[in-house]
């Protein structure tokens, strides 16, 4: 096997637990990386648009299992890179897009809860994307005029630059009293004030329900509700760009709990919420913010519950005549997500049996027959090539792992070749129903 660079025991303990519980690690992603090239591509453009100024809409589409969660994960992490301020969210039966229990304001809430910039990408970074923003212009007044902070005048010119920024957004849906509160968190910040920046804070996270308890706190007469929260995403993109930051990227993913909703009318609305904010993007309606969604295939092109049961919805996504297995226009708004091939599999094996061995300190055991073996294995079954995902492939290595590493005395061809491992298929070199050996020959370690 060639030399891997190695991995922190912290980050190895993370990525080897996550993956075996079968969620993606929201760090590391870089050292197991493999395949996806293409569509990775096509994300990365889309940043580079949302930078100049436009905006974008995609869904990713795969089955359960197949890395649509990995992706993502990927260009959160790449975007941040970039100084985007990306925020994510799970739907759920509790958090959809539109719903008359306040479903979709609870997912704006989780959007901004888990806002994530480079210097804190676990979440929770409003306050300090604030509180950077007002740092930052406090340095340019001091530096770039040559005032210091002592004199009369650095308040003043302070306040000119930051009411520069609130007023550019007043003509903007509700962008009064978005600038009105983001006006009051800066004159709490400068007066330790922490109360009304408390206040302020809650507003924008859309934590007060009425417009007389706003009024009273804070002195605006709009909250952020279930019907309009989707317009806040957009002021704080815009916001975003003029503190600093490159533009800002919106993940939702399990697009199928609206497909799992009952009641029509509810799904339909869910869906006309998503049409607004595909027209949007596409229209030039909005700027430097970019949107992802991720469903299963049923989710997406389910003609009676799915996206594609929404006609505007379905006519404006739908591939076209020249699209077929293999060949996709990763430029179109719905990326579909290939199975990794056996050779993509076979180097990932490779990279996480340097991990675990790495994380528990011993050598590597699995020699690059045994990886090739369990690949052959694994890409043996019935139907392997059409439904088998990576979380299978990488949940079975690491129990793998985790199994010989506990009991020295196993050989490796021991659980490989055993019935229940190989699920009754022919032994190992056997060659019959199994992938052929001309599959792997080309295969680099």
């Amino acid at each position: 096997m060639e030399e891997v660079k190695k991995v922190p025991r912290r980050i190895a303990q993370t990525l080897i637990s996550s993956l075996k519980g079968g969620v993606v690690p929201r760090i590391g992603l870089p050292y197991i990386t493999v395949g996806r090239r293409r569509e990775v591509e096509a994300l990365l453009k889309d940043i580079e648009m949302i930078e100049e100024g436009g905006a974008s809409f995609r869904f990713i589409v795969g089955k359960y299992g197949a890395g649509k969660s990995f992706l993502l994960q990927s260009i959160r992490n790449y975007a941040m890179d970039r100084d985007m301020v990306v925020v994510d969210a799970d739907l759920s039966p509790e958090r959809r897009l539109q719903g008359s229990g306040g479903q979709g304001l609870a997912t704006y809430r989780e959007l901004i809860g888990n806002m994530s910039v480079k210097t804190k990408p676990e979440g929770g970074a409003l306050t300090i994307v604030l509180d950077r923003w007002i740092q930052t212009v406090q340095s340019e007044v001091a530096s770039g005029e040559g005032i210091s902070p002592d004199d009369p005048s650095f308040e003043e010119k302070t306040e000119q630059r930051i009411y520069g920024v609130i007023r550019s957004m007043n003509d903007m849906v509700h962008g009064f009293d978005f600038a009105r509160v983001i006006s009051l968190y800066y004159k709490a910040y400068v007066n330790d004030d922490d109360d009304t920046r408390a206040k302020a804070i809650r507003w924008l996270r859309g934590e007060y329900s009425t417009k007389s308890e706003a009024k009273a706190d804070l002195g605006v007469t709009s909250y952020i509700s279930d019907d309009d929260w989707y317009e806040y995403l957009k002021l704080f993109a815009g916001f975003f760009r003029k503190a600093g930051y490159k533009g800002m990227l919106v993940f939702v993913d399990e697009l199928v709990n609206i497909y799992k909703v009952p009641n029509s009318i509810t799904r339909q609305y869910n869906y006309e919420k998503i049409l607004t904010m595909y027209n949007d993007a596409m229209q030039g309606k909005a700027h430097f913010i970019g949107t992802v969604m991720c469903g299963t295939p049923q989710a997406i092109e389910d003609s009676r519950r799915g996206v594609y049961s929404y006609e505007a919805l379905r006519s404006r996504l739908s591939e076209g005549k020249f699209a077929t297995a293999g060949v996709q226009d990763l430029l179109a708004p719905v990326i579909k997500l290939e199975p990794l091939t056996a050779e993509e599999m076979l180097v990932l094996t490779e990279k996480l049996a340097n991990i675990h061995s790495g994380l528990y300190g011993y050598e590597d055991i699995l020699s690059e027959s045994d990886l090739a073996d369990f690949i052959r294995i694994e890409y043996g079954r019935i139907g392997a090539d059409t439904s088998i995902t990576p979380r299978e492939v990488i949940r079975d290595f690491i129990e793998l792992l985790d199994i010989i590493y506990q009991n020295p005395g196993m050989k490796p061809a021991d659980l490989l070749g055993s019935e229940r491992f190989s699920y009754a298929k022919p032994e190992i070199g056997s060659g019959d129903s199994m992938p052929s050996d001309d599959m792997f020959a080309e295969f680099k370690l």
